[in-house]
């Protein structure tokens, strides 16, 4: 296993999952409406919208060939002003002009809003995995928070729209605790 390569696992496998987790990890409703409400105030901070070379895993997930770029999104998700998911989406970038022509203007507005309210956007099964501190997605985490972090449970699901993918990874934050 490479350090950007996880184990992920379809129907979650919550095994070693706090028990907190469980609900947060195996929802396959809009992980945002979930967040929303459980507190007073919700925000999306944008962390990076870029051009980058997409992890191993993720290249084959959205079809891209090796040493192609994706386009890719980094957000944090907030409540009441705590930081509870680091989000991290990757599509191809031939699909901003066509099936996700939306991503590039969503700015700080949710995407899950976006994805759950578009009935053309089909949502694959969920998949879960650990991510160790030596994961790219685990640092890009730490970085945004400016701390370092235990290990960190996220999930992840493919979306369709158009038979276009597009690759939503969630982290979720030691402040997840907090919405109960």
């Amino acid at each position: 296993m490479s350090r950007q390569d996880s184990r992920w696992k379809l129907r979650p496998a919550l095994a070693g999952a706090p028990a907190y987790l469980h609900p947060w990890l195996s929802d396959p409703g809009s992980l945002t409406a979930r967040i929303v409400a459980h507190c007073a105030r919700f925000e999306v901070r944008v962390l990076a919208e870029r051009r980058a070379l997409p992890f191993r895993d993720e290249r084959a997930l959205i079809g891209l060939p090796p040493g192609r770029h994706a386009w890719t999104r980094e957000v944090l998700l907030l409540a009441d002003g705590v930081p509870v998911v680091f989000a991290h989406s990757v599509l191809a970038p031939r699909d901003l002009n066509g099936a996700w022509h939306m991503a590039q203007a969503i700015g700080s507005r949710p995407l899950g809003a976006a994805l759950f309210a578009d009935p053309s956007i089909c949502r694959g099964p969920l998949a879960a995995a650990r991510l160790a501190p030596q994961h790219p997605l685990h640092r890009h985490a730490c970085a945004a928070l400016g701390e370092p972090l235990p290990t960190l449970w996220a999930r992840r699901s493919r979306f369709c729209r158009l038979d276009r993918p597009l690759l939503v990874t969630e982290m979720f934050l030691p402040g997840i605790g907090r919405l109960a």
